[in-house]
């Protein structure tokens, strides 16, 4: 009796298909990861070898002080981002700040050391006012934050009736000039050195970002701001204060903001109206582009921080390679588009269903 032929046993994939899939795996996930990174490496390679002034310790310091507000500012806005929020009235509070700290001395002749809590008096105000809006006034952020925005902005003219502040400006019909100055202690915030030609506001960037960053990564708040960032409905019925949270984060966000326009007020040794309009954008993009900083996919302190010092890289490399200044802008967007592709499209996250 004939027997009947065994059964074929299914014949398993190949492993060289299943390596191939693996190694293209990998290499999306390097790519998501490190994709950055990689690019900002490379960026300073290349404008370092084809522009021998831009590998020089000087230029490098130039590029830190060039970020250094910026940066300031964006990791408020990341405290903001990290707790469901965002905070779009950050430019205007720079631009407030900077007018109210110099009117203060100029106008008011009062010393540097109550311009500067003055101004960030005026920041944390204006942060619990952006807070209470929200969480009280049940306005979205995006909203409450464009509404303060150009309150904020219309404040800063009606201060000095559109007129910059400056040494010796009319304070009145009769042209008194104004009795006070920017006194040189304030100057030192923005244009001293402290130690190898650092200057003091690029120490206080590094020192901000190692507090923020530690707040945010490593003590309980940060990670309660992250929960309710993640999941406010969540968050609160696991106890945490959503509310208080959120008002502290924008707190921080106006308090860092308002850092930044002493800052720049301190640099430029004057009030100048739309000082602070720069700001938001770069601060916004920055904080974006932090996304997609070792595949981070969320508001983080370290990629804000790349984010500004690529942004920096780049705009210095440009125009020493003698770029126009009007591309600059285009320059920013494509590189925003391109970091939000790398953080949010699957292409660049392996099989992550969608």
């Amino acid at each position: 009796m004939t027997q009947p032929a065994p059964a074929t046993q299914p014949s398993a994939p190949a492993p060289t298909e299943e390596a191939g899939s693996r190694i293209h795996l990998d290499v999306r996930t390097l790519i998501y990861r490190y994709g950055l990174l990689v690019v900002l490496v490379g960026l300073i390679i290349f404008f370092a070898a084809t522009q021998p002034a831009f590998g020089t310790w000087r230029n490098g310091i130039i590029i830190m002080q060039s970020v250094s507000i910026v940066a300031i500012v964006a990791l408020g806005v990341t405290v903001s981002l990290a707790a469901d929020g965002f905070d779009l009235s950050v430019g205007a509070n720079v631009g407030f700040v900077v007018m109210l700290t110099t009117s203060v001395m100029v106008v008011h002749d009062f010393p540097a050391v109550l311009a500067v809590f003055v101004g960030l008096l005026a920041g944390a105000g204006i942060g619990v006012f952006n807070g209470l809006l929200i969480v009280k006034g049940r306005v979205p952020d995006l909203l409450a934050t464009l509404g303060t925005m150009f309150l904020f902005l219309g404040l800063t003219l009606m201060m000095t009736s559109g007129q910059s502040v400056s040494q010796g400006m009319p304070i009145d019909d009769q042209g008194t000039p104004a009795p006070g100055k920017v006194w040189p202690e304030f100057l030192w915030l923005g244009r001293g050195e402290i130690f190898f030609d650092i200057r003091v506001s690029v120490v206080v960037m590094i020192i901000i970002f190692v507090v923020v960053w530690v707040f945010l990564e490593h003590t309980r708040w940060g990670r309660t701001i992250y929960a309710i960032g993640g999941n406010r409905e969540a968050a609160r019925l696991a106890g945490i204060r959503v509310d208080r949270m959120r008002v502290l984060a924008y707190v921080i966000s106006g308090v860092l903001a308002a850092t930044g326009g002493i800052l720049l007020a301190a640099r430029l040794g004057r009030g100048d109206v739309g000082a602070g309009e720069p700001f938001l954008l770069e601060a916004v993009a920055a904080a974006l582009i932090g996304f997609a900083v070792l595949g981070a996919n969320r508001p983080n302190a370290f990629g804000t921080f790349i984010g500004a010092v690529f942004v920096g890289v780049l705009i210095n490399g440009l125009t020493m390679s003698g770029f126009p200044y009007y591309t600059q802008d285009f320059v920013k967007g494509a590189l925003l588009v391109a970091a939000l592709v790398m953080s949010f499209s699957t292409l660049f996250r392996g099989s992550r269903a969608t």
